[in-house]
């Protein structure tokens, strides 16, 4: 089996005022990457509408409404400071819901090994009732969700590895013993969750890093929390926020992870999905806002995927 690429043209038609970080941009720069020859064996799909009963499985019916009802005629319109929507915002993030949904179709399904989704807006601050942090739909609540209600998952796993706390998945999941939590990331940062006690019912583990720390913490939290963690929660799939905000380069963190740690807890969880779920991996875009090292970080990330598609 290979690696299934999905994302959508009019994630590029989600405008935002000049100046902000999560701009059309983003996506400019891994398309062009993607386009490389060394990935020309990836299977690319076009993403399909999500669904709204898929949206209703991680996010309350007044709040999907209230965003629904939100959507501008022309121009923009604020959410909160951060958080804009253009006319096809709504069409974007609900072109994230298929494409999530779609891509645990496809691993549960036999189509590929493991997926990325190259979308925008991301979502791993929507929390079941609110938009915030660039973020309206929760994608990985929902990939999730979907694959309990698709396909009996028993358990499913969200790791994180953005530089900001997934707040949305963890309100989402908070409750429920069968879906698991985990995330790196700096703290004191937006926005301010995730602490080491912040734990639900059992099924949440935050390991978050400071400022200035790079390739020896971050491994070190993996290797000796949220590694054997999920290993004992043994998941029936292994979602990933993959936000490359954490890289050294990035505007809006002090993290200092490179290139190479991408890769390396990639094939860690891939490691892991072999052990537990056949595989299954469902790699969604959150963060990474200075376009060189998102692109490169992504290209190298979904190289990793490739590697342990053809293994």
């Amino acid at each position: 089996m290979t690696t299934l690429l999905i994302t959508h043209p009019v994630c590029l038609e989600h405008l935002v005022p000049r100046g902000h970080p999560e701009r059309p941009d983003r996506l400019r720069a891994i398309n062009q990457i993607l386009a490389a020859p060394h990935f020309e064996d990836l299977e690319r799909l076009e993403a399909p509408r999500g669904l709204r009963r898929s949206v209703l499985l991680a996010h309350d019916e007044a709040y999907v409404a209230q965003i629904e009802q939100a959507v501008p005629a022309e121009d923009l319109w604020a959410i909160d400071a951060d958080t804009w929507m253009s006319p096809k915002t709504l069409e974007a993030a609900l072109r994230g819901v298929g494409a999530a949904t779609r891509a645990v179709d496809a691993v549960f399904h036999g189509e590929a090994a493991n997926v990325f989704c190259a979308m925008r807006p991301p979502g791993h601050h929507a929390e079941q009732d609110k938009a915030m942090g660039f973020c309206f739909f929760n994608n990985a609540a929902i990939a999730a969700l979907h694959a309990r209600e698709a396909h009996n998952a028993e358990r499913v796993a969200v790791i994180d590895f953005d530089v900001h706390h997934g707040n949305g998945t963890q309100d989402i999941f908070w409750s429920d013993r069968d879906l698991f939590y985990a995330s790196t990331h700096q703290m004191p940062l937006f926005p301010g969750t995730g602490e080491i006690s912040e734990t639900g019912v059992g099924n949440i583990v935050n390991a978050p890093l400071r400022a200035g720390d790079g390739s020896a913490q971050f491994r070190e939290a993996m290797m000796s929390i949220i590694l054997p963690a999920l290993d004992a929660f043994e998941p029936d799939l292994i979602v990933i926020s993959a936000g490359f905000d954490a890289h050294r380069d990035d505007p809006l963190g002090s993290l200092q992870l490179t290139e190479e740690d991408f890769i390396w807890i990639t094939l860690r969880l891939v490691e892991l999905a072999d052990r537990h779920c056949a595989g299954r991996v469902v790699s969604l875009l959150e963060g990474g806002y200075d376009l060189r090292a998102l692109a490169t970080s992504v290209g190298c990330h979904v190289q990793a995927l490739m590697r342990a598609s053809d293994s």
